[in-house]
């Protein structure tokens, strides 16, 4: 077994509730590292003096649980797995939304001291029962893929030797950050493989849950669309418009937005809402849609070649969203801050560009940040090696920035 890479961030959110009666919830798109970092903490109670048999791992994905779909073969199941006494056990479940109604189960274990984990590739494990009848019983913790420096750990301690921060960000935008991705030895395979996980989340957890999707070609066709024109305003009549005049898929605009609601439930795709500067108020339309991981771009198109904007939006998003910041596309008028940042009620603007060596790009991105009023932090991030100073907005340059893992 391959020794495992521990993703401390997501560790140090998790330690404080190890031993404690709130259910652990991992969500995250299929094969982002959810099993692997359960592995992880249990791992570390080993460590810490956990005997092997007050812990147990399930999961549903497996050959030996296939038929385990219901509440009562999952409560056996784990009756099996525990044994009579289950005060002070452990209990780890992955793909617990394989079982229907497991919210019963999972909280009738919970009343029997057991501190349980569990994890589910989409947004339907919290539309449920555990989100209504369990509130304020559990912690959900959402998990990404690799980040830069993440990304970068993992292969340094696959024995890889790391060159200079600014090629392997470029290389980083090129690959993405799948975990499972990185242990590959060439693109071929690690295209493939990003190419099976979206095959993995369309029979999973878009055609499984959802239940809907009667013309599976057209969906296909709205996903390919929606990864390939990430990062832009999303209008989903012009979507369907486009469809079916260049591509002949007859396709109504409500059927793009169920379809692109399936694949925000999946993961693949995260929403970014429009926030009005002006009415302090979220607006209907504008919003962007960002991906799960940049791979999935270039797994679902022949161009290889590395477009600059959406990219290094995307990271971007993931970066603030990683590190616990509610992101929305900012509007001031009729211009556009790429991102309104929210922790903890602090608020932080944040634009992003590849260069601003150009003065027209310069003066454009500084624009937006002039109309302004308030005094929250104003950051610029680019490429560029040699960031400056001006009018009181912090400019940094992005992979230093992502390399340092330092929150704004």
């Amino acid at each position: 077994m391959a020794e495992l890479f521990r993703r401390e961030l997501y560790l140090e959110r998790l330690r404080p509730f190890y031993d404690t009666d709130l259910i652990k919830v991992v969500t995250g798109m299929r094969r982002c590292g959810k099993s692997c970092l359960m592995q992880t903490v249990m791992e570390e109670l080993r460590e810490r003096g956990v005997g092997e048999d007050r812990i147990t791992y399930l999961d549903l994905d497996a050959r030996r649980y296939r038929r385990v779909r219901d509440p009562d073969t999952f409560d056996k199941a784990i009756e099996a797995a525990i044994g009579e006494d289950p005060r002070g056990r452990y209990l780890f479940v992955d793909e617990v939304q394989n079982v229907e109604g497991f919210e019963a189960v999972v909280e009738a274990w919970r009343l029997e001291g057991v501190s349980i984990f569990i994890t589910g590739s989409n947004s339907y494990l919290l539309s449920g029962e555990l989100a209504t009848k369990l509130t304020g019983r559990y912690v959900e913790l959402e998990l990404f893929t690799l980040a830069f420096p993440e990304w970068l750990g993992m292969r340094e301690a696959l024995g890889e030797e790391i060159g200079p921060t600014a090629a392997e960000f470029e290389r980083y935008l090129r690959e993405g950050g799948m975990p499972g991705a990185v242990r590959l030895p060439n693109p071929a395979a690690r295209s493939a493989y990003v190419a099976d996980v979206i095959a993995q989340v369309i029979e999973k957890d878009v055609s499984r849950r959802a239940g809907k999707v009667r013309n599976a070609e057209a969906f296909r066709r709205v996903m390919t669309y929606m990864v390939s024109n990430y990062a832009a305003p999303t209008n989903f009549a012009n979507i369907a418009e486009e469809l079916r005049e260049a591509q002949g898929t007859p396709v109504l605009a409500r059927t793009v937005s169920r379809y692109a609601g399936y694949l925000e439930a999946a993961k693949v795709l995260y929403r970014c809402p429009t926030f009005d500067l002006k009415s302090r108020r979220s607006l209907h339309g504008g919003e962007k849609h960002y991906l799960a991981d940049l791979s999935l771009y270039y797994a679902l198109n022949t161009d290889n070649q590395v477009s600059y904007g959406p990219a290094l939006e995307n990271v971007v998003y993931q970066y603030l969203r990683r590190h616990g910041w509610t992101v929305s596309v900012g509007r001031v008028g009729r211009l556009e801050v790429d991102f309104i940042a929210r922790k903890d009620q602090r608020y932080v603007y944040v634009q992003v560009s590849m260069s601003i060596v150009d003065q027209n790009v310069e003066e454009r991105e500084f624009r937006p940040f002039s109309l302004i009023r308030d005094g929250w932090p104003r950051y610029l991030l680019t490429l560029d090696p040699l960031p400056t100073t001006r009018d009181g907005v912090t400019h940094l340059n992005i992979a230093e920035l992502m390399a340092s893992d330092a929150d704004l």
